[in-house]
């Protein structure tokens, strides 16, 4: 069948790959999977219950909650009754959700948890509340959203829900999703069924996935590049896995055993930090393989040039120590598509050796997202880069390098600001991503820096933060970076340690650990931030040498407001919060040494 509009990836997946295990999630500790037929009956029990309910095409729905199997089923329903859905990360503060819930103008909603429906009531209070609100899990008070399920045994809402489908056009809007932003309040991205079907067809070739195979999915579905791979999953056929939270993923790779699953640089460091913290408590032999394959890791190459002896050795670490790796992650893992944020190519090299390709890719939400992905084949895989185009989507680069996108993956725009659309998108439609970027070998896409990001020092040099923050990164001991130094002579950082990777470090030198705030101050750990900066500034230029830090005892998080909900730094929150630790790096600026204040 022809597929223009998204929940006719649900019918297609119906008729061409209907499985026993389509959607499978915890019940009682076990997996327990749901059919294809069985989750279309009650996506369209769900769909004639909204319709009951009142819900009009083009009212708004919004769905509050953390990602679950019913998450993805409310999705279809709202999609097929002609309503529009309003995704929103149960984290954001009351005020975000009061603004979100007043520009939408929102009609119902879906709570996940308790907690969530105490901010919603709280932020909504001010205007009386949503008139519709229904739990996905048991709220007191609050009906589940299983009583907005009626029998398929209804002719007029079985008539009614079909005529809704049939006059969905592909252009007409699917979703608003609000984008986090690092300042401000955030906005409205309108999308289409043609965005989000576009980018799934367009993706497809370039994602190693088929209808036999499993997949784990953990990542918040209300931003677009889970949501867009999910339905990418349902129309391939593949299983798709649920976790049970953020921090039961080790043991639901296990259980799940996927072939390929989509992830965040983020909770790829603390998977590698994890590892290496293990691999400090080994001694002996053990301890000697573990960074002799490590050391190999970091020396991967893709394509792989090395040669024989090195490929040799790689074979050997392979079986001996990265095969563990393998195992950890379920034991069939193909490939890690990561995006959302730049991956540290080190990361990328040493998983790679594994045996694990990771696929760095990159989108906005304005793009639907997906511009471009690097793929799982070594010729058109280039570490560093975030890949080749996808179908049907251009790129050019503005005179200052910024990242031009044109494509049936762009937005319609930015909901009730038209000024803003006309600011982001060209009189010849195309998307200013804010990116600067450079082409590598002609066709592998590379980000350097964020537009807005770059800064000047006193000196008119312009500073392209991110890169050095990757670079600090690499540190074992740095968990999070954020470089500074606008107007002032030369760059400086403030690092959060890694506390895991801290301890056994400091339990390897034989150094006494007491607390972590404590240890923030200690001077051998001191030493070791400062001995780690300058080794690491040995890559960088001169005026992009790091002179300063500052150690951040407590790290960046989204409850401190210093990381938006994708976990990328609030760069003028984190400049207000730390002003006066900044303003003390600054206080002598004619030594140009490495400095280090707590």
């Amino acid at each position: 069948m022809k597929i223009t509009r998204v929940f006719d990836l649900l019918t297609n997946a119906l008729a061409e790959h209907a499985r026993p295990d389509m959607l499978n999630h915890k019940v009682n500790g076990v997996y327990t999977g749901i059919s294809t037929a069985d989750f279309v009956k009650q996506v369209n029990r769900l769909s004639m219950g909204l319709i009951d309910a009142g819900i009009k095409p083009g009212d708004k729905v919004a769905l509050v909650s953390h990602s679950c199997m019913y998450w993805t089923l409310i999705d279809f329903a709202i999609q097929q009754c002609g309503a529009i859905s309003v995704p929103v990360y149960p984290t954001i503060t009351v005020e975000d959700f009061r603004y979100i819930f007043t520009e939408a103008e929102v009609k119902m909603v879906f709570v996940g948890n308790q907690t969530i429906a105490d901010r919603i009531k709280e932020a909504t209070s001010t205007f009386g509340g949503i008139a519709q609100t229904y739990c996905i899990f048991d709220v007191p008070g609050v009906p589940h959203f299983s009583t907005l399920q009626l029998t398929e045994n209804n002719p007029r809402l079985q008539a009614e829900l079909q005529s809704r489908k049939d006059a969905v056009k592909p252009s007409d809007l699917l979703t608003i999703i609000y984008t986090s932003g690092t300042t401000g309040f955030p906005k409205g991205v309108m999308l289409s069924h043609n965005n989000l079907v576009s980018n799934v067809l367009a993706s497809m070739p370039a994602v190693p996935v088929t209808s036999g195979d499993r997949t784990l999915t953990f990542l918040p579905l209300c931003h677009v590049f889970e949501r867009m791979i999910v339905f990418l999953f349902v129309h391939v056929g593949a299983a798709i896995y649920y976790a049970e939270s953020m921090d039961t993923i080790s043991a639901n790779l296990k259980e799940a055993k996927p072939h390929i699953f989509t992830t965040v640089p983020r909770l790829l460091e603390k998977v590698y930090d994890k590892i290496m913290a293990t691999g400090y408590t080994l001694t002996g032999i053990k301890r000697s393989l573990f960074f002799w394959a490590i050391g190999l890791g970091m020396q991967y190459e893709v394509p792989n040039k090395k040669g024989m002896w090195y490929n040799m050795q790689l074979s050997l670490a392979r079986k001996l120590i990265f095969s563990k790796w393998r195992e950890a992650l379920g034991g069939n893992v193909i490939a890690i598509v990561s995006g959302s944020a730049a991956l540290q190519p080190r990361l990328a090299r040493v998983f790679s050796a594994a045996g694990i390709v990771i696929m760095e890719g990159y989108g906005l939400t304005e793009t639907s997202p997906v511009v471009c992905v690097n793929r799982v084949n070594e010729e058109d895989n280039r570490i560093g880069t975030i890949g080749l185009l996808i179908e049907g989507v251009e790129v050019k680069l503005g005179p200052d390098g910024e990242i031009l996108v044109k494509g049936p993956n762009i937005m319609q725009g930015y909901y009730k600001h038209p000024e803003l659309t006309a600011e982001a998108i060209d009189k010849e439609g195309w998307f200013h991503t804010g990116d600067i970027g450079e082409f590598v070998e002609g066709r592998f896409l590379k980000i350097t820096d964020r537009k807005k990001e770059i800064f000047k020092t006193s000196g008119g040099k312009y500073i392209a933060p991110q890169r050095i923050e990757n670079l600090l990164k690499e540190s074992t001991v740095v968990e999070q970076a954020m470089v500074v130094g606008e107007g002032h002579k030369y760059p400086a950082a403030l690092l959060v340690p890694n506390y895991p990777a801290l301890r056994e470090w400091c339990s390897h030198k034989g150094i006494p650990y007491s607390d972590d705030l404590s240890m923030a101050e200690d001077p051998n750990v001191v030493a070791k931030f400062r001995k780690d900066v300058a080794v690491l500034n040995e890559r960088l230029s001169q005026t992009e040498k790091v002179k300063k830090i500052s150690i951040v005892p407590r790290p960046f998080t989204i409850d401190g407001g210093e990381l938006t909900p994708t976990l990328k730094l609030k760069r003028k929150a984190i400049l207000n919060k730390y002003a006066a630790m900044i303003e003390g790096i600054y206080a002598q600026e004619d030594r140009e040494d490495v400095a280090v204040s707590v």
